[in-house]
């Protein structure tokens, strides 16, 4: 679920730290795998190097976006923000290209749904090449039971509407994510249309 600033783990909203989980572990493990995916999906991003960064958060994206919020992606030149809903973030988007600018969006696929009519009555007809970089939920590894029946349609949803997307997940080795994202960015510009990064962040 997005929500309005950068989220937290329950145990970790309750107060106190909370322990590492043990070496090995499934856990560690899904951890370990979260980290490595997120830096890369950071690496492409930077590759991209745009100018803007409208996101939305979510637990799930809780690395890619401390790196711009307030670590290393957080420089002069760069203005990152929150969107208060995902259309309305494409539409700030659509008024940035069109005024020369390099934005990227940055949010959850259960969101998809909500922005549907701000792409495909602005930025498809207009030609605007909007890159947009969206984790996924659902499926297996998922602790949400009820965000299934939406994160689960996000490509049937984005196939209906004619936006193209590439999804990265572990059929890709992660040493080619930076790539690929850097890519779809030279694919959006080339095809003067937006195009969606799938990203699975969460192990499968």
């Amino acid at each position: 679920m997005t929500s309005a600033g950068p989220a937290a783990d329950d145990a970790g909203e309750a107060g106190g730290a909370v322990p590492a989980p043990p070496a090995g572990s499934p856990q560690a493990m899904e951890e370990h795998v979260l980290e490595q995916r997120s830096a890369a999906v950071i690496a492409g991003i930077e590759a991209v190097d745009p100018d803007h960064i409208l996101h939305l958060a979510s637990s799930t994206l809780k690395l890619v976006l401390a790196h711009f919020i307030d670590g290393p992606g957080a420089r002069p030149g760069r203005r990152v923000f929150a969107m208060p809903r995902e259309e309305e973030g494409v539409a700030i988007a659509a008024g940035l290209e069109l005024a020369g600018a390099r934005p990227t969006l940055i949010f959850q696929d259960n969101g998809i749904g909500n922005l549907l009519t701000a792409l495909l009555t602005l930025c498809q007809p207009y030609h605007l090449p909007l890159l947009a970089v969206v984790s996924r939920r659902g499926g297996l590894g998922e602790y949400n039971s009820m965000i299934h029946t939406i994160s689960e349609r996000a490509e049937a949803l984005l196939d209906a509407a004619g936006v193209r997307w590439f999804q990265l997940d572990g059929r890709t080795p992660v040493e080619r994510w930076a790539a690929e994202i850097e890519r779809a960015w030279a694919f959006a510009r080339a095809t003067h249309r937006p195009v969606f990064v799938l990203v699975n962040l969460m192990g499968s």
